[in-house]
């Protein structure tokens, strides 16, 4: 009984563990939706005196990561809420939803961006370059504040890195805003605004693939990224007892909890020991960060009926 005993008293600490995370990360999505909204107000006021476009599309950019981060925050509260009899893994998978729609929002975004870029190079505007690099050097301040919000977590949830690029980008974006002011601003060259926005755009594109590709693979019960079945298939079989595995799936139910089912082959005599087996494996995969298992024993004389032994 001792084993089962340890294994509840670990898992209750790796719960711990997680606990202040959670106060941090909800207080940088708080801290990081105010104060970009309220830069986002700042940008658009100064991108219609000055006319400035790149102004006005790093506003709509700023907006859309206001967007984003509110619905980061959305998840990561779901994913808190217990499971009921519809959703028997309660509002997880939500996390990974956002993550994807938040890829979308930000291609949508580039799609505008250079739009907007091309019209302007047709037609160039006069720019008033002076209040640009300034209202933009506020915008690197903030994003850049923003970014390092979430620099520690950034690893633990593709939400977290989702809202961490976004605003890394932004303060590479305020930058280029702010070269470009100064440079139209002592040079007159208007076009130059325009440019930036494209570069901007093709940056944004670079980061967003990667979020978009890998929240389509949890969004299609994928083994996440940096999961290796084949190292988990053998930590399984280090188990004493355990002859083989098979049948074993691994997904994601959240951008942050990963699941595994498996059939395992059991020698006759260690199936008393199914629940010392059960523990020992549990605690493995625990720290391959998987924290929901389910195991289906066999004997090792009976044969598996079921197709596509993995």
């Amino acid at each position: 009984m001792s084993a089962g005993h340890d294994h509840s008293h670990a898992h209750g600490h790796h719960h711990h563990d997680h606990a202040p995370k959670i106060d941090h990360l909800n207080s940088a999505f708080i801290i990081g939706i105010i104060l970009n909204s309220v830069f986002v107000v700042i940008e658009a006021i100064a991108g219609f005196i000055t006319h400035s476009l790149s102004l006005l599309t790093d506003a709509g950019h700023n907006l859309s990561d206001v967007a984003s981060l509110a619905l980061a925050l959305l998840a990561f509260k779901l994913t808190k809420v217990s499971a009921n009899r519809t959703y028997t893994y309660g509002y997880k998978r939500s996390t990974i939803i956002v993550s994807f729609f938040n890829a979308i929002i930000l291609f949508v975004a580039v799609g505008f961006i250079v739009y907007e870029a091309i019209v302007r190079f047709m037609n160039p505007e006069t720019v008033s370059g002076g209040t640009m690099a300034w209202v933009a050097f506020i915008g690197i301040g903030i994003n850049a504040f923003t970014a390092w919000l979430f620099v520690k977590d950034k690893d633990t949830d593709l939400n977290v890195k989702g809202a961490y690029l976004h605003m890394a980008v932004d303060a590479i974006v305020s930058f280029g805003v702010v070269v470009s002011g100064i440079i139209i601003y002592f040079t007159g060259l208007y076009w130059i605004d325009s440019v930036v926005s494209v570069i901007i755009g093709i940056v944004i594109l670079r980061g967003t693939w990667s979020l978009l590709k890998d929240s389509l693979r949890l969004e299609m019960d994928g083994v996440p990224a940096e999961m290796d079945l084949s190292k988990i298939k053998a930590e399984l079989m280090k188990c004493k007892g355990v002859v083989d595995v098979h049948h074993m799936h691994v997904w994601a139910l959240s951008t942050t909890e990963n699941a595994l089912t498996a059939h395992l082959v059991v020698k006759p005599e260690a199936m008393t020991e199914f629940d010392n087996i059960k523990h020992d494996l549990r605690h493995r995969l625990q720290h391959l960060d998987i924290n929901h298992s389910t195991f289906e024993p066999e004997f090792a004389d009976e044969k598996c009926k079921q197709p596509e032994c993995l």
